[in-house]
């Protein structure tokens, strides 16, 4: 995660050469390579109409710039996303992918692949690496669920010309470290002279990659501030203002979560205040049984209200979940739950986006109704998993009632104000 400038001194006459480590504790969980290859998994896993990607994974080494360059030469498809899960490496290796990332004009998210063929194992042993460097593409699933891109990797992130960062992925950064190897010995103040120089040289390098790459020089200013030894995950606010992420309704596919009781996940964050904050919303979809789904809609409170809002999801005219007013308070969320009408189901799995509507009633009596859409990717493929462990439509249902305060919601992410 962390970069390490790393120069290597003879006498401080010969040049200096850049790259980049972390501390051991970071590398666990990622190849010492930067890995590169074309994945694909089932119908709309990388997006509506999408189910081929990029995958670029693990440590980014001081050979990984033409290695990329070489893999990129030979996949024509330009708009085919790229993927990235990286503690970080090399800043000058990330600099000139960055630049390969923009002359494609590249797509870039960040998310983890899992080879199919690699399930038993850990996705970094030899036997899975020696899948994932063959030719061809590798059968995989993807997920932005705790993914990650740091350190050096923000850099080669920023690189793409479309950049995504879902709601529940990271992308942390941190200042750099300048060690000297010297060899010889110079005087003392001939060595914190030209350790004086190299970091202004560093900075002055990485605001002119920030300012090629169109992000606000900001964000150099924050890294500035955060210590080698720490790292700063960027929040929702902060990628906004810094130009990274600009969408004004990020959001996740709807993926199945298989515990004790399973259920269906969705979380978006709206933006609020032209991007100075944003609010977490959460759907939970649940089978109580064969004919009988339930939805919940989970979201940070607003102060700005008096939690008296009605909440509809439609996807059609009359296909609707309408929630209605007084939603439960627990903690800092409220939360809505409504049962789900076969038909209704059937409609949301067949849609390709569903629109949310809110007529809320603010503190000082005014309604102001508001809708926006959100996608169904993901959607019928986890409902067909969850219903295979639906009871049987003959089995009495036990009531869902709010969930409790430690289940609400489990975004792992920095708060996005």
């Amino acid at each position: 995660m962390f970069a390490r400038i790393l120069f290597l001194v003879a006498s401080l006459s010969i040049p200096s050469a850049l790259r980049a480590e972390e501390t051991p504790a970071e590398k666990v969980g990622f190849a010492p390579r930067l890995t590169i290859y074309l994945a694909k998994g089932a119908p709309d896993a990388c997006g509506p109409g999408c189910h081929s990607w990029i995958a670029i994974e693990g440590e980014i080494d001081r050979d990984a710039a033409p290695r990329i360059r070489r893999f990129l030469a030979g996949v024509k498809d330009t708009q085919r996303p790229i993927y990235l899960h990286s503690p970080g490496g090399n800043v000058e290796q990330s600099y000139a992918i960055g630049r390969l990332l923009r002359g494609r004009k590249a797509v870039a998210r960040i998310g983890r692949t899992n080879a199919t063929a690699c399930a038993a194992g850990t996705q970094v042993d030899a036997a899975c690496l020696k899948v994932k460097n063959a030719s061809g593409e590798v059968e995989a699933e993807l997920t932005t669920r705790n993914a990650m891109c740091n350190s050096a990797c923000g850099y080669l992130f920023l690189g793409a010309t479309s950049r995504e960062v879902a709601p529940d992925a990271a992308m942390a950064v941190h200042n750099s470290k300048l060690t000297f190897v010297v060899h010889g010995h110079p005087p003392p103040q001939a060595v914190a002279d030209y350790r004086q120089r190299q970091m202004v040289t560093a900075d002055r390098d990485r605001v002119a990659y920030f300012s090629a790459m169109g992000i606000s020089r900001e964000l150099n200013d924050l890294i500035r501030t955060v210590k080698f030894e720490n790292h700063h995950v960027l929040t929702r606010p902060e990628l906004y203002r810094f130009g990274i992420d600009t969408r004004p309704l990020p959001e996740t596919t709807w993926t199945l979560e298989k515990e004790a009781r399973p259920f269906i996940r969705k979380i978006a964050l709206e933006r609020k205040d032209s991007g100075a904050s944003f609010r977490t919303m959460e759907w939970r979809l649940f089978c109580e049984n064969k004919d009988r789904a339930r939805l919940m809609f989970v979201r940070e409170f607003d102060e700005g209200t008096a939690g008296k809002s009605t909440v509809v999801m439609m996807a059609d005219a009359d296909k609707s979940v309408a929630f209605g007013r007084y939603p439960a308070r627990v903690g800092k969320y409220e939360v809505w739950s409504d049962a789900v009408r076969p038909d209704t189901l059937k409609a949301m799995l067949a849609a390709q986006h569903l629109q949310v509507g809110e007529s809320p009633s603010t503190s000082d009596g005014k309604a102001g109704p508001t809708t926006f859409d959100i996608g169904t990717t993901g959607l019928e493929p986890a409902w067909t998993q969850l219903l295979a462990s639906c009871p049987a439509p003959t089995s009495v249902p036990k009531p869902a009632g709010p969930l409790p305060a430690a289940a609400l919601p489990s975004v792992s992410v920095a708060p996005a104000h």
